[in-house]
């Protein structure tokens, strides 16, 4: 039996959106809440509407959200039982959950040996593989250096991808068409990965041009091991996720079967425990799906699953972290309806995506039946230029997926942020877009759609 644990209070190490979200998920379990912050977050959202605050730094997350010492510091100072890294930040660092572990406070995620096995891509494809997960074509772990991953790459063929070990949001990660660019684009993604993760190990796989992005969220409380169906991410701009949809519209019942047996298979192999994601990519042109890497933490589009199961992914996250079994099996499981997530960044598509932070004059959201808005954002806010650009998520939920574009549509037109930029007018040219409505979409489209409109 999972040991119990009895939470009065949960440290939020995160901020924005997610860790509003965070701190309203606890109050619901009748959990008081600490947030920390940094100067440049004094007077947000999160911090109001919090029990307790910890300023734990200056604007910079370096000297603040990413002090992991600071933020146990604080966590024992205000007597919380437990913390939550939402996503980002510590959120995947090994290392913070093991000093969690060993300062006997509870990580809201899966044990420090879990991250360090799956937060590896390399290692990741391993288990994967000894899972009987189907993978692409690649080196069997990180290449020593660039003739090493010629000699990979003229084995399994060109275009091939070089990938960061360590990496995540599209960084490390590189394209390679022909033999001799592999020596200068192996050196550009190791030189990105050192800087972004510390950590410059790189592995090959090969490149296909026409994927789709398709994830599987999991729960599992160690014992029971369950998937919610899948969302499409395909929709991306330098492999970061700017809308995402479930069901995918191009999955039959039987592949969407196949691909959430293979996620439960791997998290049973890992001894996997908590809220993750297990993401793959489908060739559009054989059918065939391989695994990609895992989540091991909440993923920002947690809200497209919620709206098709009914399910509250964060709620039960800590509920599994206080050693809960999970009360639901997989045959209670079923999606209902379709759900769209459109990510509202502050930046400027017409500048090529420019950061644009500033203030919020006036703030207005919309509403109505199956929308919902997940902002830490208001009128007179300040977005700070520090850290990640996402100030809103836009998530509707539909009958049918024509119903949820419809509904997207026009939810889009009723959201006002004066002030500053924001992607939400791209947002509805995308959804107006013939490829868009008709599933016809891949992984490179952006780019290609971004080409027409100009």
């Amino acid at each position: 039996m999972p040991v119990q644990h009895h939470f009065r209070r949960v440290l939020i190490a995160n901020r924005g959106e997610i860790a509003v979200r965070i701190n309203r998920a606890c109050r619901a379990l009748g959990i008081e809440t600490i947030q920390i912050h940094s100067d440049a977050d004094r007077d947000s959202l999160a911090v109001r509407l919090a029990d307790h605050t910890v300023c734990v730094g200056p604007a910079p997350s370096a000297q603040s959200y990413l002090k992991a010492d600071f933020i146990l510091s604080a966590a024992k100072t205000m007597k919380a039982d437990a913390i939550h890294p939402g996503y980002g930040f510590l959120s995947e660092n090994e290392s913070f959950a093991a000093l969690c572990e060993d300062e006997g406070i509870v990580f809201i995620g899966p044990s420090s040996r879990v991250i360090g096995l799956m937060g590896d891509k390399a290692t990741a494809r391993r288990m994967a593989e000894e899972a009987g997960v189907p993978t692409t074509p690649g080196s069997p772990g990180t290449v020593t250096d660039a003739e090493h991953a010629r000699q990979i790459a003229d084995l399994i063929g060109y275009p091939v991808m070089l990938k960061a070990s360590a990496g995540g949001g599209g960084r490390g990660m590189r394209i390679v068409e022909h033999p001799d660019e592999l020596v200068s684009q192996f050196q550009s993604a190791a030189r990105e990965a050192k800087s972004a993760f510390g950590n410059d190990a790189i592995y090959v796989e090969r490149y296909l041009r026409k994927i789709r992005h398709i994830e599987i969220q999991i729960l599992s409380d160690g014992d029971n091991v369950l998937h919610l169906g899948e969302r499409d991410c395909s929709i991306q701009r330098r492999n970061q996720k700017l809308l995402e949809e479930s069901p995918s519209p191009v999955l039959d019942d039987q592949v969407r079967q196949q691909i959430g047996d293979a996620a439960v298979r791997l998290c049973r192999h890992v001894g996997y425990v908590g809220a993750g994601t297990i993401e793959c990519i489908l060739d559009q042109e054989s059918g065939d799906f391989f695994f990609m890497e895992m989540n091991t933490r909440i993923q920002v589009e947690h809200p497209v699953t919620e709206m098709v199961t009914g399910i509250d992914i964060v709620k039960e996250q800590i509920r599994i972290a206080r050693g809960e079994r999970l009360s639901i099996s997989q045959d209670d499981i079923r999606l209902s309806g379709h759900a769209i997530e459109c990510r509202i960044n502050a930046e400027d598509p017409d500048a090529d995506f420019m950061p644009h932070p500033g203030m919020i004059t006036s703030a207005r959201f919309p509403g109505g039946p199956g929308v919902r808005v997940d902002t830490h954002v208001f009128s007179g806010y300040r977005i700070p230029p520090y850290y990640d650009s996402l100030i809103a998520k836009l998530i509707v939920h539909g009958a049918d997926r024509a119903e949820a574009i419809a509904r997207m549509r026009c939810a889009l037109s009723e959201l006002h942020l004066d002030g500053i930029k924001t992607t939400t007018d791209f947002h509805l040219q995308m959804l107006q877009s013939d490829a868009f409505t008709q599933g016809q979409v891949h992984t490179r489209y952006v780019e290609e759609f971004l080409r027409d409109q100009k």
